[in-house]
């Protein structure tokens, strides 16, 4: 199973769904635009302390974000 293609779906998903743009979301969690573009477009994928953060942020469990449920 490609885990890192469901991620980049479920954020790029989950952001649109609270109509953020990469920069609302960026300054929300304490990343780069950059980053949350990377993370979207499947070029890098983020370590376990931004994946709390979004996790909490989406109020959502980790598996959740990384489509394990």
């Amino acid at each position: 199973m490609d885990y890192q293609n469901k991620f980049k779906d479920i954020l790029k998903e989950l952001r649109l769904e609270k109509k953020l743009g990469q920069v609302e979301l960026a300054k929300a969690i304490g990343v780069s635009k950059g980053v949350i573009s990377l993370w979207e477009n499947g070029l890098r994928e983020p370590n376990m302390y931004s994946l709390i953060l979004l996790a909490t942020y989406f109020n959502i469990s980790i598996d959740e974000l990384v489509g394990l449920k």
